[in-house]
């Protein structure tokens, strides 16, 4: 689950959301993605079902290193 900011990150910016866009989408602050991202703090479960939603990438992908979430 180390990569799971780069992840977010990655799909973020390929959608073309701003932090402070994604969070009200994901209903939690600019400041929780960016810690996320960044990783100065590892999201909540529920936060990590609600990326999954919004993204359409199973949490399977999202949480394993070893997979990316563009395959």
């Amino acid at each position: 689950m180390k990569r799971l900011g780069e992840k977010l990150h990655l799909l973020r910016q390929r959608s073309g959301l701003t932090t402070k866009r994604l969070a009200d989408q994901l209903q939690t602050s600019d400041a929780q993605i960016s810690r996320v991202e960044n990783g100065q703090r590892k999201p909540s479960a529920d936060l990590v079902f609600k990326i999954s939603i919004f993204f359409e990438v199973s949490m399977e992908r999202l949480m394993r290193d070893d997979l990316e979430v563009d395959e």
